[in-house]
């Protein structure tokens, strides 16, 4: 098998043992079969019930309890795990499958090439009324959005990215589609600004609240809003078509 970058990946057939090291994908894969989960991280909180063995962080996993796991397979993404810790698994004889993810219908491609690539899984049904959803085209331009990712310092959702995309894909401008960076610094003077029309404010990574965010903001509405629904790509593109579109 070649990952989403290319690499070959030698997995056990069949696969029963899978970590996640990626909380989107670790609800997607439970969705098909929750006992093909071994472990998975901290920030691996859908489905509420998954009862698995906890690795650590998404940026800092322990490769000892991964290896002591003995998993058939190692499910990674190449922008929430870092490339030294994907190597570090492969150094030690674990097949790590990496998924790249910068649109919603690579989100798609990507998933069914998990599903049935690596897996050697059907491809569940909620992937496929996933992609009929976001098939259908926004309604209307709703204005210009930033979606912020931290603050002290300010960060925002740049070019290139599944966030972006799926913001587009409802209808909003994407202020920062043409950054230079895929995640920009920027000073909040430049967010906070009467050409802006909203700025969400989602609780992943950094979790903005009604009291830590929106009170920084003086000339443009903001919106707390799920991340999950804006960064995850999984069961939750259901939810989100909706919720976002309103």
């Amino acid at each position: 098998m070649r990952d989403d970058l290319g690499v070959s990946v030698v997995a056990t057939r069949p696969v029963r043992r899978v970590v996640s090291l990626v909380p989107s994908l670790t609800e997607a894969i439970a969705s098909v079969d929750a006992g093909l989960l071994v472990g998975a991280t901290d920030w691996c909180t859908h489905p509420a019930d998954l009862d698995v063995a906890r690795v650590r962080g998404t940026k800092n996993p322990d490769i000892r309890a991964i290896l002591d796991l003995a998993p058939d397979l190692v499910v990674a993404n190449q922008e929430e795990n870092r490339e030294l810790d994907v190597r570090r698994l492969r150094e030690v004889g674990l097949p790590v499958w990496v998924t790249r993810i910068e649109t919603v219908d690579g989100a798609f491609a990507s998933m069914r090439r998990l599903f049935s690539e690596a897996l050697g899984r059907d491809v569940p049904g909620w992937l496929a009324e996933a992609e009929r959803l976001w098939a259908e085209p926004a309604q209307s331009v709703r204005g210009r959005v930033a979606v912020a990712i931290w603050r002290d310092p300010w960060m925002v959702v740049g070019r290139d990215t599944f966030t972006g995309d799926l913001v587009s894909r409802v209808g909003w401008e994407h202020a920062y589609a043409d950054a230079d960076d895929r995640y920009p610094h920027v000073a909040l003077a430049d967010l906070d600004r009467a050409d802006l029309d909203l700025v969400l404010l989602p609780d992943e990574p950094y979790v903005f609240t009604a009291e830590d965010g929106p009170e920084s903001f003086t000339k443009v509405r903001t919106a707390l809003v799920s991340g999950r629904l804006l960064t995850w790509y999984g069961p939750s593109l259901l939810e989100a078509r909706a919720l976002l579109g309103r």
